[in-house]
């Protein structure tokens, strides 16, 4: 994966794609024609569709608000507040740190999706050889022998669009999640995740497809837990999510 790639990969939650499924997540300057990200008022003019996770994340996400909270917590707690420092400059120093651990958890993320991006594409990786490995294997125990393709992007006549992690042209849809945990029992999933992969299998165009998050830990190598949502769950999270997405369609004027 290249670096811009691997930057584009990280603002994923604002991407927007061509009607024919291509990613758009760049419009050239018209100051200089260096590229900047694209914007809502680019769809319009291009008339590009939004990513799922731009309708996503129109939701409240509690377990991400926590986390968030947690780490400006932690950073007011190792950050001591400098001699007659002002509040206010001592409260932005706060939240800068902990904005600094959250892009490196991005970054181990993207590293990680890289690593088994390569590993599907070239059949070899050079980093996180361990996780790679524990997550083909798993995959291949949950979902028996299959042939998987990666990086598929689409869009879909409803007015949205994406780009898929790993799928099977004959009818499995996975999405890949990192986060920090030991104990993978202690992993759940979560409406926002039913409903990506539920907007994913119909933007590919397999509406019935078996779908499933794997989760991969970031601080303990090869350490993954695959949830597969039944069919009930899947027609309900597309349910939602079609609510979302006029909501989305109507409040920003863009169908």
């Amino acid at each position: 994966m290249t670096i811009i790639a691997k930057e584009l990969r990280a603002s994923e939650s604002n991407h927007w794609y061509t009607r024919d499924g291509q990613p758009q997540y760049t419009v050239p300057s018209k100051k200089d024609g260096s590229p900047r990200n694209a914007t809502l008022r680019d769809a319009r003019e291009l008339n590009l569709v939004p990513s799922v996770t731009t309708i996503l994340n129109i939701t409240a996400k509690p377990a991400l608000t926590l986390w968030l909270q947690k780490q400006v917590l932690l950073a007011a707690l190792t950050l001591p507040r400098r001699t007659e420092e002002p509040e206010e400059d001592y409260i932005d120093r706060i939240i800068k740190d902990a904005k600094e651990e959250g892009k490196r958890a991005a970054d181990a993320g993207t590293d990680i999706h890289a690593a088994i991006q390569s590993f599907y594409e070239d059949g070899h990786t050079q980093q996180h050889q361990k996780t790679v490995q524990a997550v083909h294997e798993a995959l291949q125990e949950h979902f028996k022998r299959r042939e998987w393709k990666c990086e598929k992007s689409f869009a879909h006549d409803l007015g949205f669009g994406g780009k898929c992690d790993l799928y099977t042209p004959a009818g499995v849809v996975v999405d890949i999640k990192t986060k920090e945990f030991t104990d993978p029992t202690k992993v759940d999933a979560y409406d926002e995740h039913l409903m990506q992969l539920a907007a994913y299998r119909v933007g590919l165009g397999i509406p019935d497809a078996r779908c499933a998050n794997i989760f991969v830990s970031r601080n303990v190598p090869g350490l993954v837990r695959i949830i597969e949502w039944t069919q009930d769950d899947l027609n309900r999270g597309f349910d939602m999510f079609m609510h979302l997405l006029r909501y989305w369609q109507l409040k920003n004027n863009h169908v």
